[in-house]
């Protein structure tokens, strides 16, 4: 069975479990970003979701669920490292690749044969799964390919009243769940984000691969694509960036705006946004910076590139490696 219910659940959260019963689309807060929520089962309402974000059916969606035992209601095989995971980082930005039940829907896995499922770190993440007593969709609500939502008000920026917006403060972690291949041969990790392949490889015991995109871009020809955030350019303000190096300013045009790596020996100034110095104050303030600086609209929005070495600990470089990965797709313009 899966985790008890609680007696009564808040009214917002009710009304917004009774939207997911009906077929529609709830955007809701995680630790990660804000989600898209849907009812995972139902295919027409996967559907509206994709619409809503102007989102390629070939690009799969994570599925959100309270508990381990939920989980196991959306995959055909829950392995023995799939436990010992969930045990260490669930809740949390942790999601899993898994074969996927006969009962998923072929538009969240993008006709494949494996799902990414993951337990969301947030207590209105997990209220709003407790209410609904079923998994569900999440991908990040905003436009497809956009900057990611980190607060409610980014949502409503992007859907206005078409979605229900449940409010839950700013985003603890800021950028999307590390997403890990339990079906290789190998644990390998389809996407970095807080959670690094040194932690992982700690609590399975064994080695972690990482796919890099310059020796793995797209899967083969007719093969579906294992995890979300891997097709060509994302997380894209309306203006282009560029990522330079710390300092580099004389080569950037009248009117960018630049993302540089602040301290308080040396405020922002004008043209400029300061950046927290540590990884994860980094990526919790990234999606937003980047949409403030949009905000501006300037010629450019520049990025001093953070040092992913620079003596950091294996979490912090963890952090990095994502981040980069984050602004490298943002500056990628195709």
């Amino acid at each position: 069975m899966d985790a008890p219910l609680p007696n009564r659940a808040p009214p917002d959260i009710e009304r917004a479990a009774q939207t997911l019963r009906s077929g529609g689309a709830v955007a809701f807060p995680s630790e990660t970003v804000y989600g898209l929520g849907a009812d995972a089962g139902d295919a027409e309402a996967v559907r509206r979701v994709f619409a809503l974000k102007g989102r390629p059916p070939s690009n799969p969606v994570i599925v959100h669920v309270s508990s381990a035992m939920m989980a196991r209601r959306v995959v055909s095989t829950w392995s023995d490292d799939a436990e010992r995971l969930a045990r260490a980082f669930w809740p949390g930005p942790l999601t899993l690749v898994l074969p996927k039940a006969p009962g998923v829907p072929d538009e969240v896995t993008a006709g494949g044969a494996t799902v990414g499922v993951r337990a969301p770190d947030h207590p209105i993440a997990l209220a709003l799964l407790h209410a609904f007593n079923a998994p569900i969709i999440g991908p990040s609500a905003n436009p497809s390919s956009g900057v990611s939502p980190t607060t409610a008000e980014h949502v409503r920026t992007a859907f206005g009243d078409r979605v229900q917006v449940l409010e839950g403060g700013a985003c603890a972690a800021g950028i999307e769940s590390t997403v890990l291949d339990l079906v290789a041969a190998m644990p390998t990790v389809l996407r970095p984000g807080v959670i690094g392949a040194q932690a992982i490889e700690h609590a399975l015991g064994k080695r972690v691969a990482q796919r890099h995109e310059d020796a793995h871009g797209a899967p083969p020809p007719g093969a579906a694509e294992r995890s979300p955030g891997r097709h060509g350019a994302h997380y894209r303000p309306s203006t282009p960036v560029r990522l330079i190096a710390a300092g580099e300013r004389a080569s950037l045009p009248a009117g960018a705006v630049v993302l540089r790596l602040g301290g308080i020996e040396h405020p922002a100034g004008e043209g400029e946004i300061e950046m927290p110095e540590a990884a994860q104050a980094y990526a919790r303030r990234l999606y937003a910076a980047l949409r403030e600086a949009d905000g501006r609209s300037p010629t450019l929005i520049a990025v001093e590139r953070p040092d992913v070495e620079g003596g950091s600990d294996p979490a912090s470089r963890a952090v990095w490696e994502a981040v980069l990965e984050r602004l490298g797709r943002a500056a990628t313009q195709d």
